[in-house]
């Protein structure tokens, strides 16, 4: 998993860094399990923009993620590394000896022909899933459930990982990829390694056309607008546009948005650095 450069053979070409895609078996995905979808552009259902600057974009299919991982104590084959448009990290085909196949996130290191396993049997190596209650302590882990059952919420994106550093009697402590420490059950299950694809960080799309190609349009700037259009917008000349807020007026930079009461609360050790 490494990064290209490119010949500025055009001015687009000139800072474009893209994924080599060195680690990809595989050219088109298994039928079986993609799903086709319809884009929205970020309208509603009577035709009106809800969400802005959504549209366009080429068409993909949506892959079918076991982020579950509730075939326990079943042994399964990867077969092929490919790419998934739909999110940044790479993803695994797995055939189940019982002649399931399914996607999985890749994890760095996984390689084809490996055995993968999940459930209270399996071996803390890359690519299995354990519950919290198994995994040695220090190990780096990714695709954390929040509650039992639920399937994968946490550290799913490229590269990102989360590390187990203690347990507290039916809790786990995990210092989580943004550095907040919190208490998970022991009874949530984890995939041990970290996620792969870590150089996505570091790519640059070099135009706007690649990024319309994900379907992304123009974002103009709120002091740009008129005052009609967001507290920022209005003023003689290039003005300041004031605090830095949301269009509905909610402050950014630093302003805490999280309510004071929230139940998960009392599960959180330590906040995440500012």
């Amino acid at each position: 998993m490494g990064l290209k450069k490119y010949r500025p053979l055009t001015p687009s070409l000139r800072y474009k860094i893209s994924g080599d895609f060195a680690e990809l078996t595989a050219g088109k995905p298994e039928k079986s399990l993609i799903v086709s979808t319809k884009r929205s552009g970020g309208r509603n259902n009577t035709g009106k923009m809800t969400i802005r600057y959504i549209g366009g974009g080429h068409k993909k299919a949506i892959r079918l993620i076991d982020f579950k991982r509730d075939k326990d104590g079943i042994e399964g084959i990867v077969k092929t590394i490919e790419y998934d448009p739909n999110r940044s990290a790479r993803i695994a085909l797995v055939f189940y000896k019982d002649g399931e196949k399914r996607y999985i996130i890749a994890p760095q290191g996984l390689q084809v022909d490996q055995k993968i396993m999940s459930g209270k049997n399996a071996n803390p190596e890359i690519g299995n899933t354990l519950f919290l209650s198994e995994i040695p302590l220090g190990t780096i882990i990714h695709n954390i459930e929040l509650r039992p059952g639920q399937g994968a919420a946490l550290a799913r994106s490229a590269g990102s990982y989360a590390q187990l550093t203690a347990r507290e009697g039916k809790y786990a402590v995990l210092r989580m990829p943004s550095g907040e420490v919190r208490m998970i059950l022991i009874t949530c299950k984890a995939t041990i390694g970290a996620v792969s694809n870590p150089d996505h960080n570091l790519e640059v799309h070099g135009k706007a056309g690649r990024r319309r190609w994900l379907g992304r349009r123009p974002r103009n700037r709120p002091v740009a607008m008129n005052p009609v259009d967001h507290p920022m917008g209005g003023g003689e000349g290039r003005a300041s546009g004031g605090h830095p807020r949301s269009r509905k007026g909610i402050p950014a930079k630093g302003y805490k948005t999280r309510y004071k009461a929230k139940a998960s609360n009392k599960h959180i050790i330590e906040r995440r650095k500012k």
